[in-house]
């Protein structure tokens, strides 16, 4: 267990989205998953971003599509099917009681016909976020008809933290589905619960605060943690070692 999360959080945090270094102590996999338009993307960018235009200019995550090429190789016919499965990922720094930590969030594409396609995004994966909208009740439903059988079915760390999250509280008056109600199905599938707007930016950082300082409590994801960072580290010191021994051979 790392000690005194809570008063730390965020301290010292930064966006890098594209390098890949190893300067944190623990890397962790964090999934959005739900329903086409409960808001997975926005609030991940209101996590990422403190630019409104990001998320006014938001477009929905595009589902899955794919191209098919015939070719023939060596006497064989092949048929190559290539799947675009619309997944984005964002990378968040941060610093929290002292540990350096990278979130590595998935956002993928939130049509339920094409789950199974992304099964390997559930791998390895440290923490989920299920997203419903509050002003929809079919989403709602759907997190235990599809969205929680697939975690159940794809995740291989049994000790994932998943976490609830109603969105678009901000619309009120079209409410569709009870907080009570969002707090009894969290219950019953062992979670964490929270409701937000991540159009208002309301409860987006506690989201992401309540999940990660969870698996900061879960030493076997601690464990996994680490384990991922090691093995960046070896791979980039085998790489090196690989140009190393390149640049002497043609000395």
């Amino acid at each position: 267990m790392v000690m005194g999360m809570s008063s730390t959080w965020g301290k010292g945090e930064t966006n890098n989205n594209n390098k890949n270094n190893g300067n944190y102590d623990y890397s962790f996999k964090v999934l959005l998953i739900g329903d086409s338009g409960v808001g997975k993307s926005s609030l991940l960018l209101s996590f990422i971003s403190n630019s409104n235009k990001d998320l006014q200019d938001l477009s929905p995550t595009i589902g899955v599509d794919f191209k098919i090429k015939l070719l023939t190789v060596g006497g064989k016919r092949l048929k190559l099917t290539i799947w675009d499965t619309g997944v984005d990922f964002k990378i968040k720094l941060l610093t929290v009681g002292g540990k350096r930590l990278k979130l590595t969030i998935w956002d993928t594409a939130g049509q339920e016909r094409f789950g199974t396609l992304i099964s390997s995004y559930y791998r390895g994966a440290h923490g989920i976020i299920l997203v419903y909208d509050v002003t929809r009740r079919e989403t709602f439903t759907n997190l235990s008809e599809i969205w929680a059988k697939e975690v159940e079915l794809y995740s291989t760390n049994q000790d994932c933290v998943k976490i609830l999250v109603g969105n678009k509280v901000d619309k009120e008056g079209e409410r569709a589905v009870s907080r009570e109600e969002g707090m009894a199905l969290a219950q019953e599938h062992k979670s964490l619960f929270l409701e937000c707007s991540a159009q208002k930016r309301e409860n987006v950082q506690q989201c992401f605060k309540e999940l990660t300082l969870k698996i900061l409590d879960i030493p076997s994801l601690l464990e996994k943690g680490s384990a991922v960072v090691r093995r960046q580290i070896l791979k980039q010191k085998h790489r090196g070692g690989q140009v190393s021994r390149s640049g002497n051979c043609c000395s």
